[in-house]
């Protein structure tokens, strides 16, 4: 069967229209938190997270309110931890201890909310608009 050239010739436009609507969208901005790993170290559970940051803005400070449940369910820490600054476009390790607790008795974690989040000198609400949270490991990280 022969191909209509006006009919191929409106295909081959809707397709580029289609292709270049999708480029011109803007890339999916987040601050993404994975819980990576934990690890016992004298008397305390070092609690290991991956930051990045694609929110188009580089954050200079982040703190964030952390709880730490036990197996059975129960809160048994409250912290604030500090994430310190987050480049833009650019993943980050952080590092915190938790005295007193051993890493197998740690059930999840919740964000329970940026404390700071400060971007180019001012408070903001980056930290807390886009972020998506998940978990390498058998603890959970909930938000």
């Amino acid at each position: 069967m022969p191909v209509n050239p006006r009919l191929l010739a409106i295909a081959v436009t809707a397709a580029l229209a289609v292709s270049q609507a999708h480029s011109d969208e803007a890339p999916h901005s987040e601050l993404s938190l994975e819980l990576n790993a934990v690890q016992e170290v004298e008397g305390a559970c070092r609690v290991t997270f991956v930051a990045n940051n694609t929110t188009g803005a580089a954050i200079d400070k982040a703190v964030f309110e952390t709880v730490i449940f036990d197996s059975t369910g129960a809160v048994v820490r409250l912290s604030l931890f500090d994430f310190r600054a987050l480049p833009e476009g650019r993943p980050r390790v952080r590092q915190f201890d938790v005295p007193g607790m051993r890493c197998e008795t740690i059930s999840q974690t919740l964000i329970n909310g940026a404390n700071t989040c400060i971007v180019n000198g001012a408070e903001s609400d980056i930290c807390g608009d886009g972020l998506t949270l998940s978990s390498r490991i058998s603890i959970k990280l909930l938000g």
